[in-house]
């Protein structure tokens, strides 16, 4: 058995060629023991987001605070907030982050498929991004 303990790890700053705008990332655990297991809890402040990526094995997110945004390509922007779970598809190209007025955090579980969990694309530009939900 393994504990990794409440701020052993250091907290990272989410790098501008994955996020816009202020990302922190806390690792929770990573692959070890033989698992291909990833979890990590990711805090975006408000505007910030993903770039576009895919996850060979899928992702899940758990929201636990605040308000965020999510998009799969060719599906509209979505609402998430706490309580929420994600469930991302395999190699299914979408982002998630914070909304413009609010800071959102996530836990996100990921696999390993041959060591790689993500595969990183174009940012979510602006325009996009600003569109936000469509209203109900």
């Amino acid at each position: 058995m393994q504990i990794i303990r409440n701020g052993s790890v250091p907290s990272a700053k989410g790098p501008s060629d994955w996020f816009t705008g202020d990302v922190r990332i806390d690792m929770m655990f990573k692959h070890g023991g033989g698992s291909p297991v990833t979890g990590a809890i990711v805090t975006f402040e408000p505007g910030a987001r993903t770039a576009w990526h895919t996850h060979p094995l899928g992702q899940t997110l758990i929201v636990t605070a605040g308000k965020g945004w999510t998009q799969c390509e060719g599906g509209p922007v979505v609402e998430i907030g706490a309580g929420d779970i994600v469930c991302c598809p395999c190699r299914h190209r979408h982002w998630h982050g914070a909304t413009p007025d609010t800071a959102m955090t996530h836990i996100a579980i990921t696999e390993a498929l041959d060591g790689q969990v993500v595969e990183w694309m174009e940012h979510v530009v602006d325009a996009d991004y600003l569109k936000g939900p469509a209203a109900a």
